[in-house]
C-alpha cells in the first residue's frame, strides 16, 4: 500500500541530549536517492524553492522539516524521480562524496551581494555566536530529561518481563509480517522532534501511510523499546520496507515507531509526548508485561522523574525559541541582498534537473 494523502512529514534531524543528530547522510547510496544539494545562506529562499518543486511534482513525496523552525522545510523527496533536494548548509551540511553521479550541487551563494552584506558583518557574527550558544545550552536540559526518563526505563526494566515481550511479538510477526521475495529496505527518520513550538509530533503521516496501526502504550518506554526492536528485525529479515522513527530524546537506542507501507502497517509507541489515538487502532497496553507489586515501590521516583523531565524540556524549548530569535534576525540581514530573480532561475534550471516545469511567476 502507498501514501493515501500528501500529509507524509518528518524530521531528518533534531536537537537531542548529544547535540544536532540527523540522517541526512543515510539518503544517497542508502535510499538509492539522487541529491540536489542547496547551498545558501539564510533568508535566501531555500525553502521556498522546494515547496515551489513540490507544488508542481507527483506524490507521493517526503516533506522534511526544519526542527529549528518547523515551518520551514530542510528538504523535499521526491520519490517518483528517486531524488531528494536537500538544505545542504550548517548544521546539517553535506558535502558531494561523488559529484554528477551521486550528488549535483545547486548553489545560491552567487545570488548574495556582498557589498549590501558587510555593513551587517557585526550583527551578523553577534547573532551566530548567540544563537550557536543557546542551542548549546538548550542540548545539555535536553541531556539532562534524558538521563531522568533513562533512569525511569532501567527502573521499570528491572519489573519488566522481557520472555513475555519476546514470546509477544514473535506471535505478532508471524500474524502481520509476510516473507518477501526481495532483501529489507530501511529509512530512518524522526515523527517527532524538539522544536522552538515546543514537542511537534507529525501524527498524519501515519495514516498516510498505514490503516492497520498497533500502538504499544508505555509512559516509560522499557518493554515498548524492546518490542520495537524485535519488530524492526523481523521486518527486515523477512524483507519488508521499513520506516524507523528513532526517539528524539535517545536516538541511539530506542525506536519510537515502525511504518511499513507496503504492508499498510504502523507500530507505533504511544507515551505522554506522542499520545496516539487513531480510529480502528489496536492497543498493547505495556502494563500487561510488568510486575505492579514489584513496581509501586518505584512510583513516588517515577512521578518526580516524570514532572523533571518536563520542566527541563520546557527549559530546553524557551532556549530553542530564543535560538530562532536570532535566526530570524540573520535572515532579516541576508534577505535585502539576495537577487532573487536569480533564485528563481536556479529553482527552474533545478525542476529541468528533476524532469519539472514551474509555472511562471506572475
Amino acid at each position: 500500500m502507498e501514501a493515501k494523502s500528501s500529509n507524509i512529514d518528518f524530521f531528518l534531524a533534531t536537537t537531542t541530549a548529544s547535540g544536532f543528530q540527523g540522517y541526512f547522510d543515510h539518503l544517497g547510496p542508502q535510499e538509492g536517492l539522487h541529491l540536489y544539494l542547496l547551498k545558501a545562506g539564510p533568508g535566501c529562499g531555500k525553502s521556498t524553492l522546494m515547496r515551489r518543486l513540490a507544488s508542481q511534482a507527483q506524490e507521493p513525496l517526503q516533506y522534511i522539516h526544519c526542527s529549528s523552525d518547523p515551518d520551514s522545510l530542510d528538504g523535499v523527496i521526491f520519490c517518483h524521480q528517486q531524488a531528494a533536494v536537500l538544505d545542504a548548509t550548517p548544521p546539517h551540511a553535506l558535502e558531494p562524496q561523488a559529484p554528477g553521479v551521486e550528488e549535483t550541487v545547486i548553489s545560491l551563494y552567487d545570488t548574495l551581494d556582498p557589498n549590501q552584506l558587510r555593513p551587517q558583518r557585526a550583527v551578523i557574527q553577534e547573532n551566530i555566536v548567540q544563537a550557536k550558544l543557546l542551542r548549546q545550552h538548550a542540548t545539555r536540559y535536553i541531556a539532562s530529561a534524558s538521563s531522568i526518563l533513562m533512569d525511569s526505563r532501567r527502573t521499570v526494566a528491572g519489573c519488566t518481563d522481557f520472555a513475555k515481550v519476546r514470546q509477544y511479538v514473535h506471535g505478532l510477526a508471524n500474524r502481520l509480517l509476510p516473507k518477501m521475495r526481495t532483501p529489507g529496505q530501511e529509512q530512518v527518520r524522526f515523527l517527532s522532534g524538539i522544536t522552538p513550538q515546543g514537542m511537534i509530533f507529525y501524527r498524519d503521516t501515519i495514516p498516510a501511510l498505514a490503516d492497520q496501526i498497533y500502538v504499544f502504550h508505555d509512559t516509560y518506554g522499557a518493554a515498548s523499546r524492546l518490542a520495537m526492536e524485535l519488530l524492526r528485525s523481523e521486518a527486515l529479515s523477512r524483507g519488508c520496507r521499513v520506516i524507523t522513527c528513532r526517539c528524539a530524546l535517545h536516538p541511539a537506542d530506542k525506536i519510537d515507531h515502525l511504518l511499513l507501507p507496503g504492508l499498510g502497517l504502523a507500530f507505533l509507541t504511544s507515551n505522554p509526548w506522542h499520545t496516539c489515538k487513531f480510529a480502528g487502532q489496536k492497543n498493547i497496553h505495556c502494563s500487561r508485561f510488568i510486575d505492579r507489586m514489584h513496581l509501586h515501590n518505584s512510583r513516588t521516583r517515577l512521578h518526580f522523574n516524570q514532572k523533571a523531565a518536563d520542566s527541563f524540556l520546557d527549559q530546553a524549548i524557551e532556549l530553542l525559541a530564543q535560538a530562532r530569535i536570532c535566526h530570524n534576525a540573520l535572515e532579516a540581514c541576508y534577505a535585502p541582498s539576495v537577487d532573487f530573480s536569480a533564485v528563481d532561475a536556479q529553482a527552474a534550471h533545478c525542476a529541468e534537473l528533476l524532469g519539472l516545469e514551474l509555472p511562471s511567476k506572475a
